[in-house]
């Protein structure tokens, strides 16, 4: 599960704590670290040749943001995906995200237009090259940039924080035909309503993608649940 983190080169200027923390939160989402997988600090410790200290701090701020389970005398491991996780993240990212492009609206300029066609432009080359992670990587800086115009940048990182269990289904979803292409036409909306000047027609048309991805994210999830129901 870790053996990668052997050969990752660690910034001794930056946080210890935060880099792991990046890490395991990336490895977590992206689903190379398996919902239920044992999370072994010793060993990461040991791989990343760092004291225990901030592996267990970057444990915790995981546990905080319900990626992570910390049994008492049982250890730590990925938490399951879970059907309420993903309805409460969705409920929270959905007024997050609506009042994000709602407030970039004054804000619009042809510069910020271009800015977001390029990151669309990126996005669906990537898509066409099938690298879906580079693609669910454009698609944040979409959502993250919208953020940036409302000049609120505190706003991206709450949003960031509530969106991991719909990321979990993302890295799911997004290789099954046509996810991706829908995902497209709904940040083109997205630039539409944004570029016309109506606060509301934003809100209504993040609103819209939002609702979609989540329908979606609720369909996987029953998917990927489905075996785990029967064998109770």
């Amino acid at each position: 599960m870790i053996a990668s983190f052997s050969k990752v080169p660690l910034d001794r200027r930056r946080s210890m704590r935060e880099q792991i923390y990046d890490l395991l939160r990336a490895e977590i989402v992206g689903g190379s670290i398996k919902p239920g997988a044992t999370i072994d600090e010793k060993k990461i410790a040991a791989q990343l040749k760092i004291s225990r200290t901030p592996v267990r701090e970057a444990v915790k701020k995981l546990s905080d943001e319900h990626l992570v389970e910390v049994i008492a005398q049982s250890g730590t491991r990925a938490a399951p995906l879970d059907r309420e996780e993903l309805r409460q993240s969705y409920i929270v990212r959905r007024a997050l995200e609506m009042e994000s492009a709602a407030q970039a609206v004054p804000h619009m300029a042809q510069i910020h237009a271009d800015a977001l066609a390029d990151i669309l432009q990126r996005h669906a080359r990537f898509i066409d090259q099938r690298d879906y992670a580079k693609a669910i990587a454009a698609d944040d800086e979409f959502h993250r940039y919208i953020a940036e115009i409302s000049n609120l940048p505190r706003l991206w990182r709450a949003i960031e924080i509530q969106k991991a269990p719909l990321d979990r289904c993302r890295h799911l979803a997004l290789p099954h035909p046509g996810e991706a292409e829908a995902t497209l036409d709904h940040h083109r909306a997205i630039i539409r309503a944004l570029n016309s000047g109506n606060a509301e027609q934003a809100r209504n048309a993040m609103a819209s993608h939002l609702d979609k991805s989540y329908s979606n994210a609720v369909k996987i999830l029953d998917k990927e649940l489905e075996p785990q129901a029967g064998e109770n």
